[in-house]
């Protein structure tokens, strides 16, 4: 069975599979209070690994998990990320990664988080509008004022990713990836390669008929749900993958996280394996 862990920068260790904060619910009212429920849950299910940004709600989303989770048990860690912000024409969400907007941005995570130091930073996307050592050199001076322990990436490839590596030492990467979805492979195995975590967001999606049906065979085989067979893969394709699948129900988050304990034979990976091939 794969590795349950991973030690993020060398040194900060999460359980391997984690939990995604986007589809939680923040309004005021009853959905919002599932939502409190099922961030607590995932923490008492053992996730070490909780992941948010900015743009989710503009910091409603951290609001949200500072209230289910503060004060915060130790070896928890809530990451975040920036460089999306309303500053469009018309006030609509856009890459902004201009220092001022980063900075911002950090500075009010840290509030709404309620922490002194956010140990894992991403950037949520490069703008291709501010030159990259403008945005990097950004998070790594907030990184020698202590407000940052770690930074991240989000939706790079391999060549920003050796830009970036220039400029700052990398030590996550999260990229659009699953089963049936390998576009960034070439990613993934740059990340194994220099030990950088690899968070895959969208970790399991629909695809081909034929597809799904290969990977709702192995799940009957197994006793298993096709989610958690999509998920387990994840697991078992590379040590460096974190996934942070995402859910508003108790039930799916539930089932999400049992992937941890299923064991996929070699037959089971080769099947699996095939379903797409890499880019």
């Amino acid at each position: 069975m794969a590795s349950t862990e991973f030690r993020i920068g060398g040194d900060l260790s999460v359980r391997r599979l984690g939990f995604g904060a986007m589809q939680l619910p923040t309004e005021p009212g009853s959905a919002r209070e599932t939502s409190l429920m099922v961030a607590r849950r995932a923490v008492d299910l053992g996730v070490t690994l909780i992941d948010t940004a900015h743009l989710y709600g503009g910091g409603a989303n951290e609001e949200l998990l500072a209230e289910a989770l503060h004060p915060y048990p130790d070896g928890l860690l809530i990451t975040t990320k920036v460089g999306v912000a309303r500053t469009g024409p018309a006030g609509e969400w856009k890459l902004d990664g201009r220092p001022s907007i980063l900075r911002d941005q950090v500075d009010q995570a840290l509030r709404r988080l309620r922490v002194e130091r956010i140990e894992l930073l991403q950037l949520h996307r490069i703008d291709p509008e501010t030159p990259l050592s403008d945005q990097l050199g950004t998070l790594r001076d907030l990184q020698t004022e202590g407000k940052l322990g770690r930074i991240g990436l989000s939706e790079v490839t391999v060549a920003e990713l050796d830009q970036a590596r220039e400029l700052i030492d990398v030590v996550s990467v999260q990229n659009r990836y699953n089963i049936l979805d390998r576009e960034h492979e070439p990613v993934l195995a740059a990340c194994e390669a220099a030990g950088i975590a690899f968070l895959p967001w969208r970790p399991v999606a629909a695809g081909a008929s034929g597809a799904k049906a290969e990977i709702a065979a192995v799940a009957a085989e197994l006793g298993a749900t096709p989610t958690q067979v999509a998920l387990a893969w994840l697991l078992d394709h590379s040590p460096v993958i974190l996934p942070i699948p995402g859910t508003a129900r108790m039930d799916h988050l539930e089932e999400n996280l049992a992937a941890a304990q299923l064991h996929l034979l070699q037959d089971h990976r080769d099947r699996l394996d095939r379903l797409s091939e890499p880019a």
